[in-house]
């Protein structure tokens, strides 16, 4: 299919973040775009006002006439339901039809691609390296699974010799990419609902790997994850491999450490987002960055620069009696990473969690893992299990979740997302953390401006 014979473009899910980050591309390449969400979010109000138009009822009266076009392509999320009005007559009328990977494919096909992977860590590898590539004047676009703090947007568009791209395993969507040049930042199990034993996980991993092409034909793994692939470059935060990180300090909450090639070593380099693991995302994101003979001064420029990710340790409010952070985690292991480093930068501080599990399956499977990992909080609001694609309830709730968490029974409370101030309001904490990855970021706004209400303005 030649994508620069198509004249328009409908998207079934536009406000999902790998959606949106395609119909801005294809609205600034100046192509007529539309879709549909069943949600109004701040992301969809933001691409209404860029200028695309939306509709978000499953109403097919509202669909543009354009559709039937032969010059029109569909592009669908893989979690609309199969009963959606709107699905079922676009796959009716629609003459082209594709998934947002394999149109993300067609895009990058031509051109060198550079994909990120991984269960954890794809979108602030990507964003942080997406961020160096523009700083060291690249000729590239980088389709982010966030909105960088930088360019307020999760499209950074500044050619198209190089594209960069995340890979994502959901759906084995990453199967329909053939990058130059990849990176697998960690092979957790996650998605039960598509790989209900992580030896299938490994699989579709391995796979990816064996469609990497020339030129280049490199792929970066981390080394901690013990997956081996033949001519692998590694690197690490705990070992001496090709590219790893050392000598880590915290100076007033803000870290540093020494960054080691094959050649030389980059002293003293800040990390603009703080823990452990966000060390490892900034060790891949450099590697790759030295492999592309990117020089020391603009790595290091770049590293100044960076703002961050939207939800990834986004401090929302500081001041000297409170502080409040969001925080995307939604899988046990990334809520470990983020209380421990908020520990680590704030010593001695009472931690509040406000946590919203997200998908049944993954509740139900990582059940005792999520409750461990909660069980670090010294409070815990808990939400409504966010259901997103799923209709079945796998046996599991809220009610359930919390009965396992080991904190004691008055430090820890079930909460609807509308209730969640006035329940806040009775807590004793030092630190906010908005957990999850549903709708719980509709909480920002009004939990900061409560905390400025409360306990004033930083």
């Amino acid at each position: 299919m030649n994508i620069n014979k198509i004249d328009f473009l409908y998207f079934l899910g536009i406000g999902g973040i790998g959606m949106s980050s395609l119909a801005r591309y294809f609205h600034i390449m100046g192509k007529t775009v539309s879709g549909h969400d069943k949600n109004e979010t701040f992301l969809t109000k933001k691409l209404e006002s860029e200028g695309i138009s939306i509709n978000y009822h499953d109403n097919v009266k509202i669909i543009p006439e354009w559709i039937k076009s032969n010059k029109c392509l569909i592009v669908y999320t893989p979690a609309i339901p199969k009963d959606y009005k709107q699905w079922i007559f676009l796959k009716k009328y629609g003459k082209n039809i594709k998934k947002r990977s394999q149109l993300l494919s067609l895009i990058t096909e031509n051109s060198i691609c550079i994909a990120i992977g991984g269960t954890h860590g794809k979108t602030t590898t990507c964003s942080l390296l997406g961020h160096i590539l523009y700083v060291s004047g690249k000729n590239f676009t980088a389709f982010i699974g966030g909105i960088s703090e930088n360019y307020k947007s999760n499209l950074i568009l500044n050619g198209n010799k190089f594209f960069l791209v995340e890979a994502d395993e959901f759906d084995r969507s990453f199967l329909h990419l053939s990058p130059n040049i990849a990176c697998i930042t960690s092979i957790d199990q996650d998605h039960v609902d598509v790989y209900p034993k992580k030896e299938f996980l490994e699989k579709a991993y391995i796979n990816f790997s064996n469609r990497i092409k020339k030129p280049y034909k490199k792929i970066f793994i981390c080394e901690e994850e013990s997956f081996t692939v033949k001519n692998a470059i590694y690197y690490s935060v705990k070992k001496k491999v090709h590219y790893y990180a050392d000598n880590v300090t915290i100076k007033n909450n803000k870290w540093y450490f020494d960054f080691h090639t094959p050649k030389k070593i980059f002293k003293y380099l800040p990390l603009p987002i703080p823990g452990i693991h966000n060390l490892k995302n900034t060790t891949a994101a450099l590697a790759i960055s030295d492999y592309l003979n990117i020089n020391e001064k603009k790595i290091r420029k770049a590293l100044y620069l960076f703002k961050g990710i939207e939800r990834r340790y986004s401090i929302h409010y500081k001041s000297e009696k409170k502080i409040y952070i969001d925080d995307y985690a939604h899988h046990p292991t990334e809520i470990n990473a983020l209380i421990n480093t908020v520990r680590k930068c704030f010593p001695n501080k009472t931690i509040l969690g406000i946590f919203q599990p997200h998908l049944f399956s993954r509740t139900k499977f990582f059940e005792e893992s999520f409750a461990k990992s909660l069980g670090n909080l010294d409070s815990l609001i808990l939400l409504d299990i966010y259901q997103a694609r799923e209709y079945k309830n796998f046996d599991i709730n809220s009610i359930t979740l919390l009965k396992k968490v080991k904190i004691i029974q008055k430090n820890k409370e079930i909460s609807s997302i509308s209730k969640v101030l006035e329940t806040l309001d009775k807590k004793c904490f030092d630190i906010i953390l908005t957990i999850g990855a549903g709708n719980i970021d509709t909480l920002i706004i009004p939990i900061k401006e409560w905390l400025c209400k409360k306990y004033g303005k930083t």
